[in-house]
Order: structure tokens, then sequence, then C-alpha cells
């Protein structure tokens, strides 16, 4: 749509880096570059710091195989090698969360060879979030993380901090899910595009300034006028996916992306915390209480049936797969989870990503599966 309502959001993704730099200049506080969704990202803005997650940049590398296998999943070594690039030459910090053993080496990579980095610090969340003793240990460890920011900024981050950096996530949480009900409707007044623009820039925008612009799309779109035909109604599901250029693509043959499973959208906000006594439990609880990705869906496969209530949700006509090449977690559920997608009457597609992507062999296999969905029974 052309009415202008999400230039905002497409300004701070496409200026990401400026963004950051002009939030140091005006705030003096601390930028700190973030790897994986399931960063307690409360903390750093408890401690006056902007997370900012770092995203594809979906450019030709050279730079990262001296220090990480090429056989690792494009996304690891496009972070990498923004890292040694300098594109991230304003952050003081790092910080990861454990999520795959891939993103692990890279995190460890960034923290010995990115000179500009001052400080960096890893998360070890339990990946059997299922265990009956995941949430005491990560509740320490949350604990643990925030004694290293306080004493990193030699200051207490006190419990009232935490709870106002809390509820700031928690309604950026709330909007977006509100912004992700637009699109249940017949003819959604939110694209696919807009969404992934909107829960991208949440991943690195001041939290207070994102959830104003969010206010302000969420008084116009009851209003708001579609100018184009839905077509097919599909879902995105897999690794981490910040490709605008594809999801335009997919967006401009004949179909709307209505929702999403991938961290780049609803895992990344889809639930809020739980009221608790203590700050530091409802912090570390919410992330343990999230819908799963891969790393973190075992032994039982909670997801599973997850993507298949949003595919009904959202009236899902064909989902598909955006795999980044060597992923091994998603790929490891792949087989199973397309299974229970078409059991249950969705059609699904399998592509697999890499840092730069073959937009017009992909835009073939997209036609090509939207005939599919169109075809009529002839016997």
């Amino acid at each position: 749509m052309s009415d202008g309502l999400f230039d905002q959001f497409k300004t701070w993704y496409e200026k990401r880096h400026d963004y950051a730099r002009d939030w140091k200049a005006r705030t003096g506080g601390q930028v700190v570059a973030t790897m994986c969704t399931y960063t307690p990202e409360e903390l750093l803005i408890a401690a006056g710091m902007l997370p900012v997650r770092v995203l594809g940049a979906h450019e030709p590398q050279n730079v990262t195989e001296p220090h990480i296998f090429g056989m690792f999943c494009p996304f690891c070594r496009d972070s990498l090698a923004q890292g040694l690039l300098g594109r991230f030459d304003y952050a003081e910090g790092v910080t990861l969360t454990q999520s795959c053993i891939q993103y692990r080496q890279t995190f460890g990579s960034w923290r010995l060879h990115v000179p500009t980095v001052k400080w960096d610090y890893y998360v070890p969340m339990p990946n059997e979030v299922q265990s009956q003793h995941s949430r005491k240990a990560h509740h320490a460890e949350v604990q643990s993380f925030r004694v290293f920011l306080q004493t990193l900024i030699g200051k207490e981050i006190t419990d009232a901090m935490l709870k106002d950096a809390l509820a700031v996530c928690d309604e950026n949480r709330r909007l977006l899910r509100e912004l992700y009900e637009f699109r249940k409707e017949a003819d959604p007044k939110v694209t696919g595009v807009e969404a992934l623009y909107a829960s991208l820039t949440a991943q690195f925008i001041d939290k207070r300034e994102h959830n104003e612009m969010l206010k302000k799309v969420l008084a116009a779109l009851p209003t708001r006028k579609v100018e184009r035909k839905t077509g097919a109604r599909f879902m995105t599901i897999g690794s981490e996916n910040d490709d605008i250029a594809f999801m335009g693509m997919v967006e401009s043959v004949g179909a709307t992306i209505v929702v999403d499973d991938q961290c780049s959208g609803s895992r990344y906000f889809w639930n809020a915390s739980k009221p608790e006594d203590d700050v530091i439990k409802a912090i570390a609880d919410r992330y343990c209480d999230r819908p799963a990705c891969p790393t973190k869906d075992y032994p039982a496969h909670t997801r599973f049936d997850h993507v298949l209530g949003l595919a009904k949700d959202y009236g899902v006509e064909g989902a598909i797969f955006l795999q980044q090449k060597f992923c091994d977690p998603h790929e490891g559920d792949y087989p199973d989870l397309k299974r229970h997608l078409e059991d249950n009457g969705i059609p699904t597609l399998f592509l697999e990503f890499d840092i730069t992507n073959p937009i017009g062999p992909f835009r073939i296999r997209i036609e090509a599966f939207l005939e599919t969905l169109s075809e009529e029974e002839l016997f």
C-alpha cells in the first residue's frame, strides 16, 4: 500500500545504524549489539542502554571463513561479517543468549575479533526449557546478568527500574499483537512487508519511541482503505529471515503473507510476561514460555500445534518454509512440521535461503506454488 502509514518503520529499518548513532549522541547511553531474540533486553533497557539486534545485511562477503566454517548458516556468517566490517562500530557491548551452537561460535568470534567492542556477555540459557529445573536455572542466569550490568555501569539496577523496563517491553508486545490482529481480516489492512518492518524495528529502536509509532498506526488502521487484492493467504515459517526483498516479491505475484512463525516476527513478541512479585522471575520465565524455536522445543514439540494454530487463526492457505542453509535445528524439525501441516490441510513449499537470495528463481517457485493452490479437481 502507498499511503505512507508504515514509512517511519521502513526508514528506521533502512537507516538502523544511523538511528543507533543518533540515539547514542542525544542520550549518552551505551548501544549493545544483541544476538538472538532470547536476549533479556529488559535488563539492558533498565541499565539505560539501547539493545540493537544484529540482522542480516544480505550482501556478499569474504571476511568470515578465517573465523567460522563456511558450512555455518548464512545468517551466522552475515552477522559476523557486519561486525568484522565495522558496521557496529558504535556498539560498546555485544551479548548472546544461548541458542544454536553455530551462533555461539559466531558470538565467540565477534568478541575476539571485533576491536571496537569494549565488553561482552554470554547468557547460558537452558535449551531444555521444558525441564522442571529450567526456570530456576534461567532465573539465576538473568540475575547474574543483572549483577554484571550493575558493575559495568557503576550503579544498582533496582526492581523499580526493571519493572518499568518490563512494562515498556510488554506494551510493545501487546501493540504488535494488536497489529497482527488486522492481518486476520478477509482483506488485511496490513501487508506482510509492513508487519515485518514493524516487528524488526522493535528489535533495535528505543521501545518507548517504537510504542508511540505503533499507537499512531493502530489508530489509523480501522479506517484504512485496502488498495490491493489479498490473493492467496501465506504463512512463513523457519529460520531467521529479514529479507524484505523476498517478502515484497511474494506479495507482488498474487499473495499476502498474513502471519509467520519466525524470530524476526511473531516469536520475538508473541507472549508478554506474567505478574510476579520477583521481577527477575517474571522476565526469565517470559523467555522460557515464549513460542519456542527448535533449539528449545524438546522433548515435546510444542511449536507444531502452535504453528498449526496460527495457520488456522489467520486463514492460511499455504505455508512457505524459509530455511537458512545449514540451519540444523530447523532442518531437523522440517519433515515432521511439514507433515503436521499437510495432514491438517495446509500445503507447504520449502525454500533454502543464503546470504543473498535469487529473487528470479524464487519468484518462479512461488508462482508455481500459487498455481497448485488454484488448480481445480479434474477427475
